[in-house]
């Protein structure tokens, strides 16, 4: 039989062989070609919006746009705060390679204090978002400009923008009433609405500027812009414009706080005038001030340091947080109170024999003219300032009836509107003490209080709104600085103001009047020596606030007392007293006597406002002089 002729080669099976390895290949291809298809739609369809947003990242940017800051103007338009052009230097972080050299540089360049340099690395670190501008110096000088012109290429990340910087003319007459701008710090930074105050590197610090801050800065805006690979600006895109911050008309009066001021050049003390009818703050000064200008850029530690050295308190507004005894400035108020509560009558007389004694009590609680005045009502007590008088009416009235009457005054209350930082400063009362001191109340503090002494503790524009009170015969206007709000005026009733103070004989307030009247105008007034000629009507009191306290058979005596431990003079007034249109309080620190030096200067306010004259102020300060080592009773 013929063997089959075996051999190594099948095309069969080779063909096969082949066809499945074509057949396999082929479906590895298609999955791949699918798995990359499959990539591409999810990267270019799917993820479309969000790689295109990387990719428009790279070359586009979103920059804030800070709005401008409104104006300040007083009521009679002349501009009180202002926008003045400036150029800031800023950093962005994450265009620098090397932060501690480009700083390096820059303070080189620009002599940037150290702690300017401090304050910037802590402000980078509290960006609201990355690429964001941080401020590292404010209102460069053109020499600066360009020293950083010339070194631009070494300085990638540092940029120069011109920014509207606050400005204020009239700084140290107005800084306690207009407050001030600065820089944002952390704790503002946390409080703020990121979005609008993104551009923006200074906010409202205090008074009318912190207070009103929402509607001066106004909202912000941004711009789209086009840049290149190291960050500078090729082309806008696209903008939405900021709106600006409303404008603010103040009812301060620019003529009559300069003369406030100067009126007290060289003492401590205040002034507050108000309009009685509208609650309209036409003065409201605090003396010694400072400049403003220097915080808004940033103060330097020396010039910070000596401020707050300073044994004048500069930074303290009296105006508004200083704590003064009222002194006689109070009998007033307490005759409307013993009226109000059934206490006294007009025509009811006492006898000052120069003191008064509590029942049971050796005590002598002395009234300010030793041997006494005799025979005294209402309204002489008033006009001369009797304390026997007072002291009676305040025990008869008891603490608890004289608290509740003169909060409804506004003392111990915080009773303006819009005055930013104002001080309730003490009304005091049983319960007050007992959580104070854990004590009950003593007969012989409510003497003190009646007289204004004691714990009772009064802010300036406090004593000068109960005057409006009183002047309006009882009816509450709640003070205020502000007159308009862009093109909306602020109204005269303004939410929780306090209820009106009612008498059931309307005629007890011309009895009170009368007294306040013959201060200034009686042969017996205290303040008489400013009544003279005139050309108005004008109700006044004098008060003489102690600083330290003295033994019941010391007697004050000015020149042996050191300046600072001297007495405080006070006065308070309204004019004309058929139609008010003017209260003034005024605080004169360590000057002794209010009938004297105090009552000038009222006297002074009310001229300038009522007949438009601006006093002789060397001639008063002549006057004042003369009356200073006067120490007339209170």
């Amino acid at each position: 039989m013929r063997r089959r002729r075996e051999t190594l080669k099948n095309p069969q099976q080779e063909l096969r062989v082949f066809r499945m390895r074509s057949l396999l290949a082929v479906l590895v291809v298609i999955c791949l070609t699918g798995l990359l298809g499959g990539r591409l739609f999810y990267l270019q369809v799917v993820q479309h919006e969000v790689y295109s947003t990387r990719s428009e990242k790279n070359r586009v940017r979103v920059e804030p746009l800070p709005p401008t800051r409104g104006l300040i103007y007083d009521r009679n338009g002349v501009l009180l705060a202002e926008n003045r052009p400036t150029y800031n230097l800023t950093l962005v972080r994450e265009r620098v390679e090397d932060l501690d050299a480009t700083l390096s540089l820059l303070v080189d360049l620009l002599e940037i204090p150290a702690e300017e340099v401090k304050a910037f690395r802590v402000r980078s670190r509290q960006r609201q978002r990355p690429f964001q501008p941080a401020l590292l110096m404010s209102d460069l000088e053109e020499e600066q400009i360009a020293r950083l012109a010339v070194n631009r290429h070494r300085l990638p990340g540092v940029e120069i923008q011109a920014q509207l910087l606050r400005y204020y003319p009239d700084a140290e007459t107005m800084v306690h009433a207009l407050g001030y701008v600065g820089r944002i710090n952390a704790d503002e930074l946390a409080g703020l609405d990121t979005g609008n105050y993104a551009g923006t590197h200074f906010i409202g610090k205090t008074g009318v500027e912190r207070f009103y801050e929402d509607e001066l800065h106004g909202q912000a805006g941004l711009r789209k812009v086009e840049t290149n690979a190291r960050g500078r600006v090729l082309r806008e895109l696209g903008r939405t414009d900021p709106v600006p911050g409303e404008d603010l008309t103040l009812t301060l009066d620019s003529e009559l706080q300069k003369l406030a001021v100067e009126l007290l050049d060289g003492r401590r003390g205040s002034i507050v005038a108000i309009a009685p009818r509208t609650g309209e703050i036409l003065a409201l000064a605090s003396v010694p001030g400072f400049d403003s200008n220097q915080f808004i850029t940033g103060i330097d530690v020396a010039s910070y340091r000596a401020l707050r050295e300073d044994l004048d308190l500069p930074l303290y507004n009296r105006a508004i947080r200083g704590h003064y005894p009222p002194g006689s400035t109070i009998k007033p108020f307490m005759a409307i109170t013993g009226l109000k509560e059934g206490a006294i009558t007009p025509s009811e007389v006492i006898y000052d024999p120069g003191y008064y004694q509590l029942p049971n009590d050796s005590r002598r609680y002395r009234n300010w003219l030793r041997w006494g005045h005799g025979r005294v009502d209402l309204e002489r007590a008033i006009t001369v300032s009797n304390n026997t008088y007072f002291y009676s009416l305040a025990h008869e009235l008891g603490i608890d009836r004289i608290h509740d009457n003169l909060t409804a005054f506004g003392f111990g209350q915080r009773v303006a509107y819009d005055v930013q930082g104002q001080s309730d400063a003490l009304m005091p009362s049983r319960e007050w003490k007992r959580a104070r001191f854990n004590q009950p109340w003593y007969p012989g503090e409510t003497l003190s209080v009646g007289i204004g002494q004691g714990y009772l503790q009064v802010t300036p524009l406090q004593l000068a709104t109960a005057t409006a009170v009183l002047a309006n015969r009882g009816h509450w206007v709640k003070p205020r600085l502000a007159l308009r709000v862009g093109e909306h005026e602020v109204p005269v009733d303004l939410p929780d103001t306090p209820p009106d103070i009612t008498l059931s004989n309307q005629a007890w307030w011309d009895s009170v009047f009368s007294g306040m009247e013959k201060v200034v105008s009686g042969h017996e007034g205290t303040a008489r020596r400013i009544g003279k000629d005139l050309e108005y009507r004008m109700a006044g009191k004098s008060g003489t606030a102690q600083v330290f306290s003295l033994g019941q058979d010391q007697k004050y005596n000015a020149d042996e007392i050191k300046e600072r431990l001297r007495d405080h003079a006070l006065f308070i007034a309204f004019a004309p007293v058929e139609n008010p249109r003017i209260a003034v309080a005024v605080i004169v620190e360590n000057a002794g006597g209010g009938s004297t030096h105090a009552a000038h200067l009222a006297k002074a306010m009310t001229d300038a406002w009522l007949l438009d004259d601006q006093p002789d102020t060397q001639q008063l300060r002549e006057v004042l002089e003369r009356e200073d080592s006067r120490v007339a009773g209170g």
